[in-house]
């Protein structure tokens, strides 16, 4: 029985794997060809970074158990400590996919540290406080981004915050031969060098895809699924809840941090209010739409949903109208009781034909 189970799942994952490469290679192709319109072909990296977004947050919701509303402020802490780094990185590394990599990685750290601030304190609450707290999280992000002025020369990085509202970028005193402003208060990131690629957006998705689904059948996996089944019967048996509720929490930040520093680097400039309750909201959307614990319906939600507004763009004024509507729709179909009836005989009628 274990054995069927351990092969069920391992398909299951390769699938989602081979799923995921299969879109990449189809979109490259395309890409190359000419054959996407320009519009969706700036989509493909933003799009990435929502299926990483929607993943990680699943780890969070679905997975943990636990509803989380700041996930787009630890994308905001990534986006504006990679786009940082980047920055200050030009002259010592002049390759761009490894500068890339190195403020993905800068992004990565930063968020797991903000996540593990943010989580030891708040995991201990539950249900919709533990809501609020992170709503509160991310609001103040944005708030402290609004305040804060960056810029770096010769002599290293040069912080402040503009608290008073009265202070400026010179007020850093950059080196005018060398000296860059790099994050400018309320205006955010501004002049910042492009650097992310799909195929990045690609590697970010096929990691973040490996570090969960390897996490979910390890056994601080099952440890964490344990507690979302039942808390008190997971303590009583010894599981040390706070380790494995950090745990869980600390790497969806992380990652949402990894994904948010690309996101950052796909645009030449980016304010903090991009990262608002309404992003946060929105990769909820994308893992509620998905179903919670399927990572594989995150990431067809994600992709799908980022994309729709633009197709449904000869519509006018009613786009978003349209786009809600369709949005209604679908989450009625997935939670319908016959239809996921209907899925599961088919889906079993399916799997007795394979075996026989």
């Amino acid at each position: 029985m274990k054995i069927s189970h351990l092969k069920k799942t391992t398909r299951t994952d390769f699938l989602t794997y081979a799923g995921v490469i299969a879109a990449f290679v189809v979109m490259s192709v395309l890409q190359s060809s000419g054959s996407l319109s320009r519009s969706l072909t700036g989509q493909l990296v933003p799009i990435c970074c929502y299926m990483s977004m929607a993943v990680s947050l699943n780890l969070t919701v679905g997975i943990l158990g636990e509803l989380s509303l700041g996930h787009a402020g630890f994308m905001s802490v990534g986006a504006f400590s990679g786009i940082t780094a980047a920055m200050c990185l030009q002259n010592t590394i002049p390759s761009a996919p490894l500068r890339l990599a190195a403020a993905m990685l800068v992004g990565f750290v930063c968020a797991a540290v903000a996540g593990l601030i943010v989580g030891a304190p708040v995991l201990r609450l539950r249900g919709d406080y533990l809501a609020i707290v992170t709503l509160a999280f991310g609001e103040i992000i944005k708030e402290l981004v609004n305040c804060l002025l960056v810029g770096h020369d010769a002599n290293g990085l040069h912080i402040a915050f503009n608290i008073s509202g009265n202070m400026t970028i010179d007020d850093l005193h950059l080196d005018p031969a060398t000296g860059i402003a790099i994050i400018k208060g309320a205006q955010g990131a501004t002049a910042t060098k492009t650097i992310a690629t799909f195929t990045a957006g690609f590697i970010l998705v096929m990691l973040t895809l490996i570090i969960v689904l390897n996490l979910v059948r390890s056994r601080a996996g099952r440890a964490i699924m344990a507690l979302r089944d039942n808390r008190i019967a997971a303590e009583s048996v010894g599981i040390n809840i706070t380790k494995y509720k950090l745990m869980a929490f600390v790497l969806s930040a992380a990652l949402a941090g990894a994904a948010g520093a690309l996101y950052g680097l796909n645009f030449s400039s980016l304010q903090a209010t991009k990262f608002n309750f309404n992003t946060s909201i929105l990769i909820l959307v994308f893992v509620v739409l998905g179903g919670l614990g399927n990572l594989w319906g995150s990431l067809i939600a994600a992709a799908l949903l980022t994309v729709l507004p633009e197709l449904l763009r000869a519509f006018s004024d009613y786009r978003m109208l349209v786009y809600a509507i369709v949005l209604i729709l679908v989450m009625l179909a997935t939670n319908n009781p016959t239809l996921k009836s209907w899925l599961s005989r088919l889906t079993g009628r399916a799997r007795r034909k394979e075996a026989a």
